[in-house]
């Protein structure tokens, strides 16, 4: 599906179900896509994640439902997907900055928030660095760990800050003999060429993450674990500036341009893959980076 209409699609679509959507696995299933690109392309393009813009649009309505009928409080939580009135009144007090009996005796403290349009403007995307190639299965090696989308973006790097205090001493950074087990395996294997989030984890709003390399053989520490990368085609943006910023900005610029109206290729598979070079300073101008994305051709 054409990646800008596979966001609209997902608006029709929980517009249509608003009360009855219970994650975000729902939308992506019924659109045929992997909840990882889903989400992920629907921040970085609506600046919501996917359970943040149904339940603003839940509190929204609510909202004006409140202000014009004389139902309960608890009828009217129970309707939006609240169990409880303690908590329907904290979120919806978060949200419009009044409560619900405020917002009773005075509609217009509703914080308004309407369906999303969405309309991009191509700006370049063709322009960007990359090539598309095709790669044999190949497996990577490293440490895991299950994340939650809507806090994906302060978990990873915390995720990598607790690798590198734990397991990265001196005498990894200079092939040192007398290195243990974990720390052979790293060097060996290059663990932290790769950031790795995989869709297959059956659990609400959750993904694996991974930070690998290249498995070279030989034996699998047990705080690592293996993953078998498919055969695919992938679509590799070339990244150059510090990090993160310069990854953030390609990041963007795949999802804002590059997809939207694209005549050759569309998302094929659940995996994408961050490349991290060896050499140079993660802050410097020229260091290099990249995005993998697997994908199909249209034709």
């Amino acid at each position: 599906m054409e990646w800008l209409s596979c966001i609209k699609n997902a608006i029709d679509y929980m517009e249509n179900n608003l009360l009855t959507i219970e994650r975000p696995e729902d939308v992506a299933k019924y659109l045929n896509i992997s909840t990882l690109y889903l989400q992920r392309g629907f921040q970085i393009i609506t600046g919501y994640n996917i359970g943040e813009y149904i339940r603003n649009r839940r509190l929204y309505l609510a909202a004006v439902q409140l202000a014009g009928c004389g139902e309960k409080i608890i009828d009217v939580a129970l309707e939006y997907g609240y169990d409880a009135p303690e908590s329907f009144t904290k979120a919806f007090t978060r949200f419009h900055g009044a409560t619900p009996s405020e917002i009773r005796k005075d509609r217009t403290r509703i914080k308004t928030f309407l369906p999303l349009r969405v309309h991009i403007i191509i700006q370049g995307g063709y322009g960007m660095d990359y090539v598309v190639e095709k790669m044999a299965a190949f497996q990577v090696i490293g440490f895991s760990k299950e994340i939650l989308f809507d806090t994906a973006y302060a978990e990873i790097p915390k995720f990598w800050d607790e690798i590198r205090e734990k397991f990265c001493s001196k005498s990894l950074l200079v092939g040192n003999t007398h290195m243990n087990e974990v720390e052979q395996a790293f060097y060996d294997n290059h663990i932290g060429d790769f950031g790795i989030c995989i869709d297959d984890i059956e659990k609400d709003g959750m993904f694996h993450y991974m930070i690998a390399g290249k498995y070279a053989g030989g034996n699998v520490p047990k705080e690592m674990e293996l993953y078998e990368i498919p055969a695919t085609l992938w679509a590799k943006f070339k990244c150059v500036g510090a990090l993160p910023s310069a990854i953030q900005t390609v990041n963007t610029q795949i999802w804002n341009e590059w997809l939207p109206g694209n005549k050759e290729y569309e998302l094929d598979g659940k995996v994408n893959i961050e490349w991290y070079s060896n050499y140079g300073n993660t802050q410097s101008a020229d260091y290099q980076s990249a995005i993998w994305l697997p994908v199909k051709s249209k034709k």
